[in-house]
């Protein structure tokens, strides 16, 4: 089939890009033609958190990327829909995880379905944002009118679309795959020697960028309890601020627990993620508030045992007591889960049982549930 994928790709950089760009290839191994139409202009600076929006890495070779949206141009709006609309294609898939982008990519999405040919399913990160905004519920309408299906990648995703779509409209769910790009399997030692950490102590780690929902705090508020029966263990945070990071400063001064992390606060290119994921002997995610996460997803690959918390889709992943730990969100539980987990030896076992479970999470699985979904649409003619 002829495939658009309408959504971040390079030079834009972060995990939703990085799955349009895994997704292309999976279809095009398949023997799809595939294009990701990707933004000229995807936020305002003034908008955006970050340092950058944009990554140093070489453009993929292998992948057809057209920059061509500008989210606050609606007459780009138009004109892009209606070039796209010429083209025919069989499928269209667009990733929804923010209602900025609802007015753009809905709009687009709107004018190529008018040729009566083309179907449209989103694969929707987040029908509602973590941290909501005035509006969101209005924009999400707007957007959801122009899709025939939709895929989430977790049950309350699932769940709350109901609150959106048609009774006439289709909705499935399939687990986030695997991000399986980053790199090779390094040995412990290895790259630990790379990252210049202490070859003798044990480590956390927080990866990804900074957020208040991800509860980088509540972990932070977890160790003294963790150093004080643990004296070795570190954390090692590796990730940008996308926010006020003077208080997570402050936070650590007022809880003297400086000389116990180990701060890479930048952006982790993706040739370097590999390091920190091995060097790590359990990988954390004590979020406030979730859908699905892609860092468990590369957790997975790099076969590490997690610590999650209980919210949103995270507990779907992570199975309590075998490839990890699900645990309410506050530093209490966080903190016993930790020594658990070192004090009781439970990496190696848990490491094996992550290496068998991530065969359920195949980028094929993905794929065939677009397909399923692409039939349902098209039978509905």
């Amino acid at each position: 089939m002829k495939i658009f994928i309408i959504g971040p790709a390079h030079p834009l950089r972060g995990g939703i890009a990085a799955l349009n760009e895994r997704l292309a290839r999976q279809l095009m191994e398949e023997g799809h033609t595939v294009r990701i139409i990707s933004f000229k202009l995807q936020y305002p600076g003034f908008l955006f958190p970050g340092k950058s929006q944009f990554t140093d890495s070489p453009a993929p070779g292998d992948i057809a990327i057209s920059r061509q949206i500008h989210s606050l141009n609606p007459i780009n709006w138009i004109r892009t829909g209606l070039g796209l609309k010429k083209e025919r294609p069989d499928l269209i898939i667009v990733r929804y995880w923010l209602p900025f982008m609802a007015p753009s990519t809905g709009t687009v999405c709107k004018l190529i379905r008018s040729n009566r040919k083309t179907k449209i399913i989103a694969l929707v990160d987040n029908i509602l944002p973590h941290e909501a905004r005035p509006g969101d519920r209005l924009l999400t309408r707007y957007f959801v009118r122009y899709v025939d299906g939709f895929l989430a990648m977790s049950k309350n995703v699932y769940e709350d679309l109901r609150l959106f779509i048609s009774k006439k409209q289709r909705r499935s769910l399939t687990p986030h795959p695997i991000y399986d790009h980053y790199g090779d399997l390094l040995s412990k030692e290895k790259a630990r020697e790379l990252l210049h950490l202490n070859p003798d102590k044990k480590y956390l780690l927080f990866f990804g960028f900074i957020r208040d929902y991800k509860g980088l705090d509540l972990l932070l508020a977890a160790l003294p309890e963790i150093v004080h029966t643990l004296p070795d263990v570190r954390l090692l945070v590796a990730g940008e601020f996308y926010g006020n990071e003077k208080k997570y400063h402050q936070l650590m001064d007022k809880l003297n627990v400086k000389e116990f992390i180990d701060l890479h606060t930048e952006y982790i290119p993706e040739h370097e993620v590999n390091r920190y994921f091995c060097a790590a002997d359990l990988v954390t995610q004590p979020y406030k508030s979730a859908t699905q996460s892609g860092v468990t997803q590369i957790g997975f690959h790099f076969h590490k045992p997690m610590l999650v918390t209980r919210v949103g889709g995270l507990a779907e992943i992570i199975h309590d007591g075998q490839t990890g730990y699900v645990v309410p969100p506050d530093p209490g539980s966080i903190a016993r889960a930790v020594i658990d987990f070192y004090t009781h030896k439970r990496e190696e076992p848990m490491r094996h049982e992550v290496a068998r479970e991530k065969e359920r999470f195949g980028w094929d699985k993905l794929t065939g549930a677009i397909m399923e979904m692409y039939e349902q649409c098209t039978s509905n003619k």
